[in-house]
């Protein structure tokens, strides 16, 4: 009598479709990821902001003025903003009201910084994943990565909300 021996085991196609699945997963777990990445790198940056505002807030209220900037600028409408690295007010608010000044945002370009002529109002400004400076910014909710954070006189006038496009 003959026996007859049934091996059992995968086809080729049953593991090309479990590959195939494998690799359609993995791309969306990186594409999610990376968006992540973004995002934290724009929730740091608003937090340092808010932290270096504080810090601002608590000078004024000693000396009665802001830090001097070697930029000013003038509110909106007409909101032209800082350029000067957030480094010059260094002297001023660390060690009293920092312990360390956050120089740099979540994609390590400078934070910038400014006050108004008689150093009333102040702005803080994140040039965004690009390192660039807007040329006009549309002040509100951004969409993009790549767009300014900006923070005048205690509020974000310019700052990310939903989902971001790369």
């Amino acid at each position: 009598m003959k026996q007859s021996v049934r091996v059992r085991g995968f086809t080729l196609i049953e593991l090309l479709v479990v590959v195939a699945i494998i690799g359609l997963i993995t791309a969306i777990a990186v594409v999610n990821f990376l968006n992540a990445i973004q995002r934290a790198k724009q929730r740091r940056t608003m937090a340092d902001i808010r932290t270096v505002a504080s810090a601002l807030e608590s000078y004024q209220m000693d000396y009665n003025s802001y830090p001097p900037a070697s930029a000013s600028f003038t509110l909106p409408p007409n909101l032209s903003l800082p350029s000067t690295t957030l480094g010059v007010t260094q002297a001023y608010l660390a060690p009293t009201y920092l312990r360390s000044l956050p120089l740099v945002d979540g994609w390590n370009s400078w934070l910038n910084y400014g006050t108004s002529t008689g150093f009333a109002d102040y702005a803080v400004r994140s040039c965004g994943r690009g390192g660039q400076p807007e040329g006009s910014p549309g002040y509100g909710l951004t969409t993009d990565f790549n767009n300014d954070i900006i923070f005048v006189n205690g509020a974000f006038v310019q700052y990310p909300d939903g989902a971001q496009k790369n």
